[in-house]
């Protein structure tokens, strides 16, 4: 489980996030920003998973899956560093390999192009 204080929560913070570079593949988009890494603050994830996923079971399950492979990929994100994973329609019928295939492609991505951003 991804620990609470590496969790996006405010809608706010939801919105200034999806506002940075982005990368996305077939099955998710991965957005990211920064709030002040100098105040030592964690990295945050959030998800969105949209009705057009699917019903409330295969959204669920698709946020779970999403969850558990960010978890392992935490440590891999800069201080400060907000990210929001978008699931695409798509990703309601992918397994969980599939999923971590399009986030190893996603993430280092978008991450390289918030760097170049500050």
């Amino acid at each position: 489980m991804l620990p609470a204080r590496h969790r996006l929560r405010e809608s706010a913070d939801f919105s200034v996030a999806v506002r940075g570079p982005r990368a996305g593949t077939r099955l998710i988009v991965v957005h990211a920003n920064t709030t002040d890494a100098r105040a030592g603050l964690p990295p945050r994830v959030g998800f969105v998973v949209s009705k057009a996923v699917g019903g409330a079971v295969v959204r669920n399950r698709t946020k779970r899956v999403l969850r558990h492979l960010m978890t392992a990929r935490t440590a891999l994100l800069p201080q400060g560093a907000d990210i929001v994973v978008r699931a695409n329609p798509a990703a309601a019928g992918a397994d969980a390999a599939t999923l971590a295939a399009d986030l190893d492609r996603a993430l280092p991505t978008v991450l390289r192009r918030l760097k170049a951003r500050a």
